[in-house]
């Protein structure tokens, strides 16, 4: 897999936890997020995930659950670009190519248009359309905003999916 410049991507260690939380609390308001595709509030700061560290300094990180031959990117975030996002989530598909892991989804919210053009290029499809999906997330977080990128009224929740295929059909 090729990598951006300097970057090195490895598994979170028991070690990383406290940091992770930290970026976690600043990135997403605190370790829990509430997503419908998810089944509501998951503590992203407790799930696998992997990191991308360049110079000792995270530039991305990435908090996944598999289940039900699904894994479900929870929480992505990569501090800068040039490519960390994407190594991102090719590493999470190497590491859940399975036989009964056979794809990737992530759920993103109708404000979130650079998200929405990122998944795409990188080869989701979007899969479902959940109207209101936010607003009725905020009675379990209320700190989700009302307005997101572009003064966009964040409402609702759309799901986008990445096929695998497993490494015998490959």
């Amino acid at each position: 897999m090729t990598l951006p410049d300097r970057v090195s991507l490895r598994k979170i260690a028991p070690a990383d936890r406290d940091a992770v939380a930290t970026l976690l609390r600043r990135e997403w308001g605190d370790t829990r997020v509430v997503s419908l595709s998810l089944g509501g509030l998951v503590d992203a700061g407790t799930l696998p995930g992997l990191l991308a560290e360049r110079d000792g300094e995270v530039v991305g990180m990435l908090m996944y659950r598999v289940a039900g031959g699904v894994a479900d990117i929870v929480t992505i975030n990569a501090f800068e670009s040039g490519g960390v996002g994407a190594a991102l989530i090719r590493a999470l598909v190497e590491e859940v190519r399975t036989a009964d892991v056979r794809r990737v989804r992530v759920s993103t919210t109708n404000d979130n248009t650079r998200a929405l053009r990122f998944y795409q290029r990188a080869g989701f499809h979007l899969t479902a359309l959940h109207t209101d999906a936010v607003t009725a997330s905020r009675r379990t977080k209320p700190q989700i905003p009302e307005f997101g990128q572009d003064g966009i009224p964040i409402r609702d929740e759309l799901e986008l999916e990445l096929p695998i295929v497993p490494r015998e059909q490959r």
